[in-house]
This record gives structure tokens, sequence and C-alpha cells, in this order.
């Protein structure tokens, strides 16, 4: 990751949405990387909390800006890849992962989201299931007559890999079953005790053979073997949690499926509860917790789960995870350490982020020097809002800091001793111009980040958003990384997207003044620049996120292809709606300015001046440029403010001829709406409003989008259905202008069918 911007300094909450794009794709990288250790070399580099943390830090920014949320996203990602020499498996039904939880009052808002989605008030019955989550390996075990045909790893949660000879070396492991269902996929977990992975590395010491790490990895490389005689020879064991495909059900309950499990003869884990709710899952959580030294396996948390799986069926599952389950982890480490020197970081878009360099010490058993101080007002000891955190202690260079690696990404400072503070130090004075370029670091309103005002001219951005051109979910141009990106600025051969493709032409002949460099020749150079050739084709979502414009993520570029289908409707629109953008900020630079002159006056009188009473002010808007502006922002997803930053981008003289430029090399691929066979509403735009009474918004809205159906929040021109329960107000109004189809909800779910 070296040479990544890194927004680790910076706390969700405190994140704009240019810093939370870069952060989603470093983590992306990171945990991609992370997986590949795991679940494929069963070599972590990481530990358990650290990858806990990259991969909760991801969810809570994606989280708080959805339509950021990458292609590539770590939520989307179970495991990795199968790795070579084994066959590989594909699984009948996707081996999930499990949504984390770090603090108590996570496991309240757990049963409420269950509540809310499935429409039971707090005095309705609602049982778990709490079970310790062991830390190993996932195995998939078929069964087809009675008889073990199949044990395959969880791989990607798609594929897998064939095991099946030595998983059969496992005693936990039957061979045959009896009054089993005909097809039965029993899932649990491969692991190692403590006393038998501390004789395994015993006896590989002896032997000179590798020893490993921790129980974890060493039933992870035995289960892995390609000769099952060395998989006989590790004590391994298993613990079923779980199953796959099943010709019949086997209880109505997940305690009563896991008794039958039991009762087939696989090993379940003696200390799963069923739980009335949150108190007394927290209650199992603790004795688990207690219990955890003298368990003799290694356990990272305990798993909750919907008890009734009738239930189970409505909740369904998000992208990777189920909505009825949820792993409590358990804490992770926290360690004191000197800070030696704050640094700032500028990024693409001009954001100033202070790094803490740190004398290395080890946190949760790895070696940390750098951690995040998120921005100036966290180095000053205040929040957002001016409220003083950790009492008020400010963190200075030399101060002896408390650093803590659960549930963020990177480690952060959580506390200051300020009885080990030296004399000497001073508060930290933050800069107020930019350490690359010189150019005024501005904070506005609102804003909890400082960025560069130098755009272009700053070098530090120029170098971070070509960065971002190249990245995988962009251009993707192999052989054109950061590193090569950063070589070819320093000499000049590029300044801006469209220069790339320039690089052909301008250095291709004979290819002398690449092939000569140190790290290149003939063939690697003829290599790149075929590959930038062949990258001039681009679909059109790949080429909007690849513009690097603040707010616009992978997720929104996506949905802005689906909506215009082409470059050329895109910039026709954002050209069009641009009288628009301007009198919007207009709107709302008048309404903060009266508000703020509310406050200074002490009036308590309601603000009389609305964004809609700026808008209908002379001169009016012309109507074609309002029609786009409003066609714009009433794509899901796309809000007054990516809007904004859009149109803007587009406008700006400099960076649209930068965009011009770039797309006289392009030919750009036109999407298609996604289209599902046989839905009779694949393709359409459906708003939903009012109160649902048979299902909740969000189920709704699942429902519709598994159905190649596009969800919106508003009503425009462009709405195929509205879907109206009792109290729809304005959205109804304007459908009914617009001719929209209306329905109510047994109308609507006539039309889609039964689940």
């Amino acid at each position: 990751m070296t040479g990544q911007k890194d927004f680790s300094d910076t706390p969700v909450t405190d994140l704009d949405r240019a810093a939370a794009e870069e952060e989603l794709g470093r983590l992306a990288a990171l945990l991609a990387k992370a997986n590949e250790d795991y679940h494929t070399r069963d070599a972590p580099e990481l530990t358990d909390a650290d990858y806990d943390a990259l991969k909760r830090r991801n969810t809570r920014i994606e989280e708080r800006f959805p339509d950021l949320k990458r292609a590539d996203s770590p939520s989307d990602q179970v495991g990795a890849a199968p790795a070579e020499g084994f066959e590989k498996v594909t699984h009948s039904q996707r081996m999930m992962s499990l949504g984390n939880a770090f603090e108590d009052a996570e496991i309240a808002d757990f049963d409420a989201r269950i509540r809310r989605y499935l429409n039971l008030g707090p005095e309705d019955d609602l049982a778990y299931t709490a079970e310790p989550k062991i830390d190993g390996l996932s195995l998939s075990l078929r069964y087809e007559g009675g008889r073990l045909i199949r044990a395959a790893t969880r791989g990607d949660g798609t594929t897998g890999e064939n095991v099946t000879a030595n998983a059969r070396t496992i005693s936990d492991i039957p061979e045959k079953l009896t009054g089993a269902p005909e097809v039965l996929e029993v899932r649990g977990e491969v692991y190692m005790s403590h006393a038998d992975f501390a004789a395994l590395n015993e006896g590989q010491e002896a032997r000179g053979g590798k020893t490993f790490a921790n129980p974890r990895n060493a039933a992870a490389g035995s289960l892995r073997q390609l000769d099952p005689a060395i998989t006989r020879a590790r004590p391994l064991k298993f613990f079923a949690y779980g199953w796959g495909e099943l010709s019949e059900p086997l209880s109505a309950s997940q305690r009563g499926a896991l008794a039958r499990l039991a009762e087939l003869g696989f090993s379940t884990n003696p200390l799963t509860r069923r739980c009335a709710g949150p108190e007394e899952m927290l209650a199992q959580y603790r004795e688990i917790e207690e219990r955890r030294a003298t368990l003799g396996y290694d356990i990272d948390g305990v798993v909750y789960k919907v008890d009734d799986l009738g239930l189970q069926g409505r909740l369904g599952f998000r992208s990777t995870t189920p909505r009825w389950a949820l792993a409590h982890k358990f804490p992770a480490e926290l360690a004191w350490t000197r800070l030696e020197k704050i640094e700032i970081q500028v990024g693409r878009t001009g954001a100033l982020s202070p790094v803490a360099r740190l004398t290395p010490v080890t946190v949760g058993g790895v070696v940390v020097s750098n951690a995040t101080l998120h921005n100036e007002d966290y180095i000053a000891g205040r929040d957002a809002t001016g409220a003083p955190i950790r009492g008020g202690r400010d963190i200075r260079e030399g101060d002896w800091v408390q650093v803590y690696r659960a549930g963020d990404v990177i480690p952060k400072i959580a506390d200051v001793d300020l009885d080990k503070r030296p004399a000497e130090a001073a508060p930290y004075d933050f800069p107020t111009v930019c350490p690359r370029c010189g150019s005024e670091a501005i904070r506005e309103e609102g804003d909890a980040v400082r960025r560069c005002s130098g755009g272009l001219i700053c070098p530090a951005q120029a170098v971070e958003r070509l960065k971002h051109f190249v990245s995988r979910a962009a251009f993707d141009i192999e052989g054109l990384g950061a590193k090569q990106v950063e070589q070819f600025h320093t000499d000049g051969w590029i300044a801006e997207p469209a220069d790339i493709f320039a690089l052909p032409e301008r250095y291709g002949a004979g290819m002398q003044q690449l092939k000569n460099r140190e790290g290149w020749g003939e063939k690697s150079a003829q290599k790149l620049f075929d590959a930038i050739r062949e990258k001039q084709r681009i679909p059109l979502n790949r080429l909007i996120f690849a513009l690097g414009i603040r707010h616009v993520g992978e997720v929104a570029a996506a949905d802005l292809a689906r909506h215009y289908l082409s470059w050329g409707a895109l910039v026709e629109a954002l050209d069009t709606a641009r009288p628009a953008e301007r009198r919007h900020r207009a709107a709302e630079a008048a309404v903060t300015a009266e508000r703020r002159a509310a406050a200074e006056e002490g009036r308590r009188a309601e603000i009389t001046r609305t964004r809609e009473a700026v808008w209908a002010e002379p001169p009016e808007v012309p109507q074609p440029a309002r029609a786009a502006w409003e066609d714009l922002v009433g794509i899901d997803g796309i809000g007054a403010t990516l809007a904004v930053s859009l149109v803007s981008a587009f406008a700006q003289t400099e960076e649209r001829a930068s965009i011009d430029r770039l797309a006289a090399y392009l030919e750009v691929e036109e999407a298609q709406r996604p289209a599902t066979e046989g839905s009779p509403v694949a393709g359409k735009t459906v708003v939903f409003t009012g109160t649902l009474e048979k299902m909740t918004r969000a189920e709704a809205k699942a429902r519709a989008e598994a159905l190649g159906a596009k969800v919106s929040g508003s009503v425009s021109g462009k709405t195929d259905i509205l879907v109206a329960g009792p109290g729809a107000g304005s959205k109804e109004k304007k459908a009914r202008e617009l001719e929209v189809e209306i329905l109510d909800e047994d109308g609507w779910l006539s039309l889609i069918g039964p689940a």
C-alpha cells in the first residue's frame, strides 16, 4: 500500500464523500489480500481483530455512503479464490459470511432491525440461538443417500476446493448416516485443539519441519494437504453448525436442526443456547467469554441466529450475509507507545489528513508504527461540534499515546498520558497551506477536513487522481499501477488521463525511451502499450467512476450509467442541468445565510425563506434545465450534493477540457438496463410511498430489486409505477399529475406474485 493515500486517520463520521471513496478503495485492496492470505495461503498477516477492524470500517463507510459501494466491495466477498492443486467444487448453495458486531448496543440494534423487517412489535416473541464462533476453516459436507460423497472448503463462497479424501480422515465426520434426508449438506468448522496444536508444533520442530503460528493456520494447512496421509496424521476436529442444500427440512427451528444433526452423529457445540432476546443473548456472550480460556480451542466471538427457520426464510440474505445472523466478536487489544511525529498526507480531492508516526509497538499480534489522527479537531481534543473528547486533552508530538486496533482499519490513538508529556511538547499547529504545492488549505463550513485549493496544479492531487483513474474498478490497465503512475508523472510523461492514451503514439515508436528504463524491456513496454490500446473501449460506468469526481463512487457511477445509458446522453444532461445547478447552490446559500442570521439575532420565528422560494425568484431557470436537474437528483442514490459535484466538474473550463481530451481517445460502451426473464417489473422504475402494511419498506425494496426493478426515491417522468400505501401524500399527487401507474400494496403483490 506504499504511496497510497490513507484516510484511516479520519473517523467514519468525519469522512466526506471523496475521502470515503478513496478509503473504500484502499480497504478493498487490503481485505482482498487478507482474504487470500487467510483462505488460500493459510498464512494470514493480519490478526482476526485487525481483519474485523478493516471489514467493520468498510461496512460503516458503505452504510454512511451507500452510493459509493464498490463493484469489488469486501462486503460482497466471501473468502478467496480456491488454491491451485485441488479440484474445484461449485456449492449448490452459496456459503455465506456473517455480519459482525463489537458493542453490546449493536445486539439490541440487530434485534430491532429484525423486528422492523418482520413487522414485529416489542411484545412479540422472537427467539435466537447463541453459540461460540469457532476460529477454524469452514467446510461443507454433502451426503446423498446417507453416504458422504463430497467435502469442499468455502473458497470464495461460490466455488471451493474438493478435499473429500482429507475430510474422510477426520473422526468427527461420519462416512455414513442413518435416517438422514436423501440430500443433506452439513456445514461446520474444522479446528484443532490447543493441546493437539502444541503437540503438533513440538513434533514439527523436532523433525525440522514448519511450525504453525496458531491452531487455525494448523487446521487449515492440515486439511488442505495434497497427501491425505498427512491430514490423517494431524489431529483435526469438526463442529457442525449449519446446513446447505436439503431434500427435506431438518426441523422448524435452528436449535431443533442442530439437535437433529447431533442425532445423526455430528459434533455440535454444547454451549449453544436458546435466548429470548438481547438480554439473554448478552448473558450467554458473557458466559462464553468467561469460559473462553478454558475451552481448549480457539473462538473469537459468539454467533446469534434467529431460531425460527420460517422467519429465517422471510429475512433472507444480503449479498454475502444472512439478515438473520450476526457474529458478536470479542474485543481487541490496547497498547501504549510514543508519538514521534505528525505528518500530513494530501489526497486526490485535496484533503489534508494527519498521520501519527509511532515508536513501533505490538498490538493484537501485529507491529504498529502508524496510527490515524483523523483531522485537526481530533488532534485538538474536540469533536466536529466543538465538544471536548478525551476530556479535552490534545495530542502533541512526543506524547505517550494509547493505540487501539478494534473497530477501525488502521490503528487509532484513543488517549494521551499527560503525566508522560515532555515539557517541550507544543500544541500541534495544523497547516493552513498545502505541504505539497503551497496553495491555501481551506476548511469549508460544515466540513471536518481541510483541503488544498491547488486542484490540478497540486502534484499530490494530480498523482492520486491518476492512480484512481487506473485503479481496478476504473480503467485497470495491466502494467500501469500506482508505482508506474508516479514514475511517469515525475518524468513529465503524463499529467492527466488523456496523456495515458497518448503514450503509445508519443513513445511507442521503437519504444526506446521506455524499454531502456530500469524495470522495463521491449516485451513489457509492448505489453503496456497494447493494454492501453485495449482499454480505449470502456464501459460507461467505469469511465464515470474513473473520472474521480468528488462524491461519485462505483455505485453512483453504475446508477448514472443505467439511467443515461450512453456517454453522450450523460454529457448532454449535465450541460443542460447547469443553470439549475447554479440556482440550487444559490438556494442553499440563501437558506444557510438566513439560518445563520436568525441564529445570530436570536430569532425563534420560523425561517420563511425556503429553497422553493429562492427557486421561484427571477430569473427563472429554463424548464429544460430544471427538468434535467430534477431527473438527475431523482435517480435513486443520486442526491443534490453528488449532483452539484458532478455538474460542476463538467462545467469547470479546465476540468471539462481534460475530460473532452480523454473522451476523444475512447469508445464508450453503452449501458443496458438489467433484465430479469419473466419478471413483470424488470427494467421499470418503482417508487414506494406511504405505509406498507404487509411488508416493511426494506422487504418491499429487496423484492423489487430482486425482480430487476429500479427503486427510486422520487417521482418523475421516468417513473413507471408508484406503490402507494395509507398516508401517501405529495408523491401520489405528482404521480397522478404525470399519469404514472398507481398501485396499492395488494395490487403490487398481485403484480409481482408470491416470493
